[in-house]
């Protein structure tokens, strides 16, 4: 039994960046938070991504029978889809090309309860992985030893 339902929105006509803007604050937050979120952010990619996240629900209750207070987004993705090409009509008979993008939203929900999801909120920082540190020692750097700016011909 799969634990991951999607729902996928392509054509959606919006700029990718402006979509991404909106789904940044929703990735790996809980269904009914994210509910929350996306009807007081004042952005008009909030209803396209609404309906997705809502539609990704129905599918996790249809088709895995799991409750909407166990689902979390575990993945968020957007794409950019094809450019729509129109041509505006300006002055003197001529014309102006006129771009509007498009985007496709891929939203995935998986159900905490049936397990093998990790909240990464949850995890204390001795149990995450450490980074190593870059290696910050300054080096003093001597513009008179090669010979300057002023040697060369």
């Amino acid at each position: 039994m799969t634990k991951e339902v999607y729902a996928l929105g392509q054509h959606i006509s919006m700029s990718a960046h402006k979509a991404r803007r909106v789904i940044d604050q929703i990735r790996g937050r809980s269904y009914e938070e994210t509910l929350m979120i996306l009807e007081l952010m004042p952005y008009r990619a909030c209803y396209p991504i609404f309906k997705l996240v809502y539609s990704a629900a129905a599918n996790a209750s249809i088709n895995m029978g799991s409750n909407e207070a166990n689902l979390v987004i575990s993945k968020a993705e957007v794409n950019q889809g094809t450019i729509v090409k129109r041509l505006k009509p300006r002055a003197r008979g001529r014309s102006f090309a006129i771009q509007k993008p498009t985007c496709h939203i891929t939203i995935v929900m998986k159900d905490i309860s049936l397990g093998g999801y990790i909240d990464t909120d949850s995890i204390t920082w001795s149990q995450k992985p450490k980074r190593k540190k870059k290696d910050t020692t300054m080096s003093y750097y001597d513009m008179y030893s090669n010979g300057g700016t002023w040697d060369k011909k």
